[in-house]
């Protein structure tokens, strides 16, 4: 699943990573814990977190991710979006709750993690 149809379908705003719209997703992984974003590993991984600070962003530079939905509107701080946008990473905002995104990306064909 590509940037833009993620941010249509969730109605987000994209952040920073706006020149990487082709870039694709092949599967989801939601959690509010980064230790259990630190431990899996997977090829175009989408993560969706309600942690918006910088501790996401550098688990997901660590990890080799390369998407970031923030989820239940959250305050998104410059220094999150700059740290993203140093790493190439793309960084969504969306104001529905983890449930729900995921739901909706899963109903769309993004294939969760496990």
């Amino acid at each position: 699943m590509k940037v833009n149809e993620i941010a249509k379908i969730l109605d987000a705003k994209i952040l920073c990573g706006e020149d990487n719209l082709d870039l694709e997703f092949e599967c989801a992984f939601a959690s509010d814990l980064m230790s259990d974003v630190l431990t899996t590993q997977a090829d175009g991984m989408l993560l969706l977190t309600g942690l918006a600070n910088v501790q996401t962003i550098r688990t997901a530079e660590m990890s080799d991710i390369r998407g970031v939905v923030i989820v239940r509107n959250k305050a998104v701080s410059q220094e999150m979006i700059d740290l993203a946008r140093e790493n190439d990473i793309v960084l969504f905002a969306c104001k529905v709750s983890m449930f729900k995104a995921s739901g909706l990306l899963y109903e769309k064909g993004l294939k969760p993690l496990f």
